[in-house]
């Protein structure tokens, strides 16, 4: 220990030694940095980062040690012989390379304390290549112990090191690891320097061709700068550019490409800010939501573009329009909400809403057509309303819609009353649930005809709730709620599997047809489901046919046509239901292979006394033909209905004058009689009497 006091307090220059100092810590730091991006990248770039820390550190080494040779106070004429000089500076940087190389490969072995051991050594092997090109005139005695004592410090250092680069314990541990690679550089400098005696022998010359300490200190100088500037310069850019990166995706993941607008997360942030500021200021915050009206038919008509030209174009009018304390976002589709804070009361913010209106309401040019679009929009406001922000945007969104449905009016104030109509329809969310655990859902069956025979040719199966108390609720009441909900899918699922269980076991072999709701198609496993269904049931797969709105698909053509494709693999038949109404369009009938059209009755209704319902009717039976797909017509209901679609080439129909939705008892003639033609045509006799 005295012996290395020494060597550090007497036989090196203290100005050398601090100028050492500070290079060593800032090579050292910058190595680890270095390092660091090593683990964050893969392939190419990963090799160039393995390349620039192992050049770095492997030049920090190097510079660390020849600074603090040129302090050292040799008591003969000394110089460096370039050769091994230059040697010592390519071991260091490749042994780092090496052992940053070897520590990068797993994170969970001993290879990280094995790489960061051969940085270790590294530094031992440059020390002692670099002293090896040190000549002097006289003789270099060892001491065995404190050069093997170097090396194993050296070692234990770098192994160290690298376990506090790739596993780290704390948040700072990669910044911590550059003190294990000083620890490395220093203990192996001064305890091999101090294991040196130098023993003068006038004997012995010193070579001509060994570099001065003069040309020394500029090389060493020279060479540290440039590598530091560039390794420096290089990791400011990386991380300006990571930076960059970040804060691009922060504005992405918080606002909407299409409009720029923000978005629902955006929202919640600024919700959460300015409510918790109502607390400590005294704030009022107000909530607007809205949505745009017609913009579905402007979508229909002229396509995505459009719907997006118009949207873009809205988005841009909200920003113009906003104030101080005002933040608009776009959370969805054709849904925005604006934020107000600070705002005085109803006066402000229905003044502010009929801003938004007049901008809404202003035609969007597009391709030479003028698009117009409206909004109902409904206002809540906190803490005076609302509790939560939860809240506030419910209850404004329940202001919203009570607008749509109120006549005369396009703003809304929440009112708790309002609240009411919502309690029912979880009320029933929940009742709903209950119910089809305790069998109080039913399966009504209605025929489908032969437009000339007037056979029964099968069954659409349709849902209905008998409620305990309030007796059978209609399908309109409940499938949105179920929907809304997500328990459609195991209602669905419980109606195709009972109505697939009921047509198994008829003696006659009549189809059924069962709905399919938008978020059952959207489920990859539908065509799963149904295969594992008809495989449990027996039911053959011609004999079943799925009804699907566009609706259901206009979300993702893609993967509505995958699950359509599936479907018919299996042999079930696929139905377009409710044609003629929502997004009906000609490329959805030429891009899906649908098995029939069903129109809805909307339309069959007034094909007598409407000549746009006939013209409807008409077209669609002309276009049908030319694609060869089958059409049944619902909804009908007098004789005159059934003429003008046998006129006009309609071959199936459905409706109450051929029979009412019925319960399973009451088909049983149908589906397990003898002679079921005639029987079907008796049937179909009575009830036309009847309606007549």
């Amino acid at each position: 220990m005295p012996r290395l006091l020494t060597c550090i307090a007497a036989e090196h220059s203290w100005p050398h030694l601090t100028f050492a100092t500070v290079i060593c810590l800032l090579g050292s730091l910058l190595t680890v940095r270095l390092f660091s991006r090593v683990r964050r990248t893969h392939g190419f770039q990963k090799f160039n980062w393995l390349f620039l820390s192992g050049f770095v550190g492997g030049a920090t080494i190097w510079t660390t040690h020849f600074i603090a040779m040129l302090g050292f106070r040799a008591p003969t004429l000394s110089g460096y012989e370039s050769d091994l000089t230059l040697l010592s500076l390519f071991i260091g940087i490749a042994s780092a390379m090496i052992g940053f190389s070897v520590a990068s490969m797993r994170s969970q072995d001993a290879l990280v304390e094995a790489g960061g051991a051969i940085v270790g050594l590294g530094v031992a092997a440059m020390h002692y290549v670099g002293i090896a090109g040190y000549k002097v005139a006289g003789e270099v005695q060892w001491n065995t112990a404190y050069v093997v004592t170097s090396l194993i410090a050296a070692a234990g250092f770098g192994a160290l090191m690298a376990r506090r680069l790739v596993r780290p314990t704390a948040r700072l541990s990669p910044v911590g690891a550059a003190l294990p690679l000083i620890l490395a550089i220093v203990s192996t400098h001064f305890l091999g320097m101090a294991g040196m005696t130098i023993v003068p022998d006038v004997t012995v010359a010193v070579p001509r061709e060994i570099l001065s300490v003069g040309v020394m200190t500029s090389l060493v100088g020279t060479v540290m700068v440039i590598i530091l500037l560039l390794g420096a310069s290089t990791y400011i850019i990386d991380m300006q550019s990571t930076e960059a990166a970040v804060a691009r995706y922060r504005h992405l993941s918080l606002h909407d490409p299409l409009t720029n607008l923000a978005n629902r997360a955006a929202l919640n942030e600024h919700l959460a800010t300015v409510t918790k500021r109502t607390h400590e200021i005294g704030w009022n915050v107000a909530a607007l939501c809205f949505d745009l009206d017609r913009f579905k038919e402007i979508n229909d008509v002229h396509g995505h573009a459009a719907g997006d030209a118009v949207l873009r174009a809205i988005g841009e009018r909200l920003v113009k329009v906003m104030q101080k304390g005002q933040f608009v976002a776009r959370i969805g589709g054709d849904e925005f909400v604006v934020v107000m804070r600070d705002h005085v009361g109803r006066s402000e913010a229905r003044s502010v809403a009929q801003r938004l209106l007049d901008e809404i309401e202003r035609p969007v040019e597009w391709n030479g057509q003028s698009l117009s679009v409206g909004s109902s929009i409904g206002i809540s406001s906190f803490p005076d309303k609302a509790r939560t922000v939860d809240d506030l945007l419910s209850q404004a969104d329940v202001a919203m819609y009570r607008a749509k449905t109120t006549a005369g009016s396009s703003i809304c104030f929440y009112d708790p009353s309002m609240d009411e109509a919502a309690r029912e329809r979880s009320a029933l969310a929940i009742e709903m649930r209950e119910g089809l655990k305790r069998g109080e859902f039913e399966l009504f069956y209605q025929q489908q005809n032969d437009t000339m025979t007037r056979a029964v040719l099968g069954f659409e199966v349709l849902l209905r709730w008998k409620h305990p108390t309030r007796g059978y609720i209609s399908p309109v009441e409940f499938i949105p709620i179920a929907e809304k909900t997500g328990f459609i899918m195991e209602l669905g699922e419980w109606v195709l599997r009972n109505a697939c269980v009921e047509a198994a076991s008829w003696k006659n072999p009549l189809s059924i047809a069962v709905n399919v709701a938008a978020q059952q198609l959207a489920d990859s496993r539908l065509p799963q489901i149904v295969q594992q269904i008809l495989a449990e049931t027996g039911l053959v797969p011609p004999r079943l046919e799925l009804e699907i709105t566009e609706t259901g698909i206009i979300a993702d053509h893609g993967h509505a046509l995958n699950a359509i494709r599936r479907l018919k693999e299996l042999g079930v038949k696929v139905a377009m239901d409710d044609y003629g109404t929502g997004y009906s369009s000609l490329s959805t009938l030429q891009s899906f292979p649908f098995d029939k059209i069903k129109i809805d009755r909307a339309f069959v209704d007034g094909v007598v006394t409407n000549k746009q319902s006939a013209a409807i009717v008409r077209s669609t039976l002309i276009l049908a033909q030319s694609l060869d797909i089958p059409v049944l017509a619902e909804g009908v209901e007098r004789e005159e209905h059934v003429d003008f679609l046998r006129r006009e080439g309609c071959l199936q129909v459905q409706g109450f004058l051929f029979g009412k939705p019925m319960p399973r008892p009451d088909i049983e003639a149908l589906v397990n009689g003898d002679g079921t033609d005639a029987t079907d045509r008796q049937v179909v006799a009575s009830r036309a009497d009847a309606a007549a």
